[in-house]
């Protein structure tokens, strides 16, 4: 499938250096264009995906990106628009807490992602519970060179304590430590732009599914 990425990267650019609703509408053509290049992207990765994960299989473009304006109902940042433009690829759907595949087009800041993101306490609760009584399985995942290629930590946040209810003296604690199970892969601008830029992205992928299974193993035995 025939794509231009630069057309996002050249549109978002300017936005971020016009964030305002008068530029934005003056410029709505731009917009659409870009939009429908990063849709085509999504697309291509949906279907490079649902190679190794037959769970994509069916799931829409318009069930994964997100609108382009921001909530700015609570925050100190008016400006209304995202600078961004992301997509999340997720057989239970966006707003599920099951792991899925991310992608973030941004000037300078883009980057492929998944896992699963800010869980209720329970459940982080039993994947803590997961990682601790599956160790081994989990350390041959988060571990292996191939994974830590891209993956060399596991989540954003993390405790400095180990959690209520686990050993402190367990050897491999920092694993439990974190709120979250999710991890991300920064990639330069011309990633996305560069001829086989969805087979690279399918590499990625390949690796983040192994650590997708088991943590979603755990969401699926948590919600019956």
């Amino acid at each position: 499938m025939d794509m231009n990425i630069a057309v996002v990267y050249d549109f978002l650019g300017k936005l971020a250096s016009n964030n305002n609703r008068e530029w934005f509408n003056a410029h709505r053509e731009e917009y659409e264009k870009a939009r429908l290049e990063f849709e085509k992207l999504v697309a291509a990765v949906i279907e490079r995906i649902s190679l190794f994960d037959e769970t994509i299989h069916g799931v829409q473009v318009k069930d994964c990106t997100y609108r382009i304006y921001r909530d700015t109902r609570f925050s100190p940042d008016k400006t209304p628009y995202k600078t961004h433009m992301g997509a999340y690829i997720n057989a239970r759907g966006k707003k599920s807490d099951h792991c899925g595949y991310y992608v973030h087009v941004e000037p300078g800041n883009s980057l492929l992602a998944g896992g699963s993101y800010d869980p209720p306490s329970r459940l982080l609760r039993a994947l803590r519970q997961a990682v601790y009584d599956n160790i081994d399985e989990y350390r041959s995942i988060v571990e292996d060179p191939e994974f830590k290629r891209y993956f060399p930590q596991i989540g954003y946040k993390f405790m400095k304590i180990v959690p209520k209810g686990f050993p402190k003296d367990f050897e491999y604690a920092d694993y439990l430590k974190c709120k979250a199970y999710c991890c991300d892969h920064a990639v330069p601008d011309d990633f996305f732009t560069s001829p086989g830029a969805v087979d690279r992205i399918g590499d990625v992928f390949r690796q983040l599914k192994r650590f997708s299974d088991f943590i979603n193993y755990t969401i699926d035995e948590f919600n019956d």
